[in-house]
């Protein structure tokens, strides 16, 4: 058999190694004589170069890194106390946070690009498309070819709004402005490229100007309308709002805005206008028997709450149950009480049983203390000791939430009403005696003893 050639094996040899061996041979070839070697040299063009000039001196490299590393560091001191101005911690952070892109990650990048060159070369009005490619070149480091990519797909899909704001992400402030104008003039109706506009920008007035350009476009978007308003003080805010009921009547917020900014008299007229354009909004009619709660008209109130739901019934406006209780916790925690309990007296019965409504009704006041709704559960409560005034389990719900959330007023008054209705439970005369003895009304609770 003939032995298989082996390959031959070069091993790198360091530089300290290779030095070594040349000084050897230096001293070597210097031995032998030097009238041979100085005899060797030669003249071209009056310069001298000797074959001793040859000898690389490999030391020189690592003086060389030395020096560029001296250098380096030379830079970033302060050349009067020689102290350095470079913060070791934030040095080592923007160190620790350098990315350095692996093979596979470079391949992915690489296929990314070439799916998404196929898919622009496809379909080049597909804005996505340009999108994705102008990201993937960004998260590659690449932002200026992630510019360029933006920028050639705006002027292929001039009409995509995505395509704009994102070139306008991409670059800094000054040029995206330039950017979202030009696609302000492309598409005028566009609310986002106005928005993103008027972000841009760094002071109100800037805004305003953005703002109140977009809207002689888009005067009908109640979006730009709430931005607008939002930059205003309280008078211009009024003047805005009642413009914009005229140009978005459909937008109940802007109704409900106007109304808050006005007087009591001129809220009125505002919420009548209102109903009339949305007949079938129940936030209006809720918001008129707030306003009349506020100017202490309880009486109104329940007229307003029981024409609302007649006049959302004539208008087949389906709210359940359900929603109008939340209603009523939502008027509770807006500070109206009243308005809370006029819901509920004219909606907490609708759709239940005849069967069905002790039960339901005293589910229906947990449920509501539950959620801190303390006035919405005593109102549903008082409904239900209305339709039930007999019902020893609901009258004893009703003294515990007074005596958990109640005053010692409040407390007294449901004991006493208790003790009317249902005279041979003792349990309701023992209670608001003892609790008329823990107030020290001694006298009180003897006569309430002795009535029993």
């Amino acid at each position: 058999h003939k032995q298989k050639r082996r390959e031959d094996v070069f091993t790198p040899l360091t530089d300290s190694l290779l030095e070594s061996r040349s000084m050897a041979n230096a001293d070597a070839t210097a031995s032998s004589g030097q009238n041979a070697i100085a005899g060797m040299t030669q003249v071209t063009d009056g310069t001298a170069t000797s074959t001793a000039g040859y000898r690389t001196n490999l030391s020189g490299l690592a003086e060389a890194r030395s020096t560029v590393m001296t250098m380096s560091l030379d830079k970033m001191s302060d050349s009067v106390s020689g102290q350095t101005v470079v913060d070791p911690k934030g040095y080592l952070t923007s160190l620790s946070n350098t990315k350095i892109a692996s093979a596979a990650e470079v391949g992915d990048v690489n296929k990314a690009r070439l799916l998404l060159k196929s898919v622009r070369d496809t379909n080049p009005k597909h804005g996505p498309g340009w999108i994705a490619a102008a990201r993937v070149e960004e998260a590659a480091g690449k932002t200026a070819h992630a510019r360029k990519l933006i920028m050639e797909g705006c002027e292929i899909c001039p009409d995509n709004e995505d395509v704009w704001l994102e070139a306008a992400r991409l670059h800094p402030q000054d040029q995206a402005k330039t950017i979202l104008a030009a696609a302000a003039r492309r598409m005028p109706t566009s609310v986002q490229v106005y928005l993103r506009a008027a972000d841009l920008e760094s002071h109100d007035f800037a805004k305003k100007a953005v703002l109140r350009k977009a809207l002689e476009a888009n005067p009908n978007s109640v979006t730009l309308w709430k931005a607008a308003i939002d930059l205003e003080d309280a008078d211009d805010a009024k003047i805005l709002l009642s413009v914009a009921v005229e140009k978005v009547p459909h937008s109940v917020e802007m109704w409900l805005a106007l109304a808050r900014l006005e007087t009591y008299e001129n809220a009125r007229k505002v919420l009548n206008q209102a109903r009339k354009q949305l007949p079938t909004e129940r936030a209006v009619w809720i918001a008129a028997a707030k306003l009349e709660e506020s100017q202490n008209h309880g009486d109104v109130v329940d007229r307003i709450v029981d024409k609302a739901v007649r006049s959302l019934d004539k208008h087949d406006a389906v709210v359940m149950r359900a929603q109008w209780l939340k209603e009523a916790e939502a008027a509770e925690a807006a500070g109206a009480p009243l308005t809370s309990a006029a819901i509920v007296k004219c909606t907490v019965g609708r759709g239940v049983d005849d069967e069905d409504r002790q039960r339901t009704w005293a589910d229906d006041a947990n449920a509501a203390l539950s959620r801190n709704a303390v006035a919405t559960a005593r109102a549903i409560l008082a409904h239900g000791l209305a339709a039930f005034p007999t019902k020893r389990t609901l009258w004893l719900q009703a003294v515990d939430l007074e005596r958990k959330h109640g005053t010692a007023a409040s407390l007294d008054e449901v004991l006493e009403a208790a003790s009317e209705r249902l005279p041979r439970t003792e349990i309701f005369w023992l209670v608001r005696a003892k609790e008329k003895w823990l107030a020290g009304a001694v006298d009180e609770s003897r006569s309430i003893l002795t009535e029993a």
